[in-house]
């Protein structure tokens, strides 16, 4: 589990029960994509709560959520936050 801790304090992760987050203190956590199947039975990772792109379509669900975890790792969870 990546955290990125800022220098204002504030930690920003893709949420895991890998560690007890609430131990670092209040959490405000909110959806960073959409991991839902379309009328075919694909599956897309729907970004765009941040800003990003709609990646699919897949076969499993589990194809989604890795590309999800990916996209989230590399594009937004380092990227510094825009008050």
């Amino acid at each position: 589990m990546q955290l990125l801790i800022q220098q204002d304090g504030t930690i920003r992760c893709l949420y895991s029960e890998a560690i007890p987050l609430a131990m670092l203190g209040s959490l405000d956590i909110t959806r960073g994509s959409h991991v839902e199947p379309d009328c075919n039975g694909q599956w897309w990772a729907d970004l765009s709560p941040v800003t990003g792109p709609k990646l699919g379509p897949f076969e499993q669900r589990s194809q989604a959520l890795q590309a999800e975890a990916h996209w989230l790792e590399t594009h937004w969870l380092n990227e510094p936050l825009i008050p």
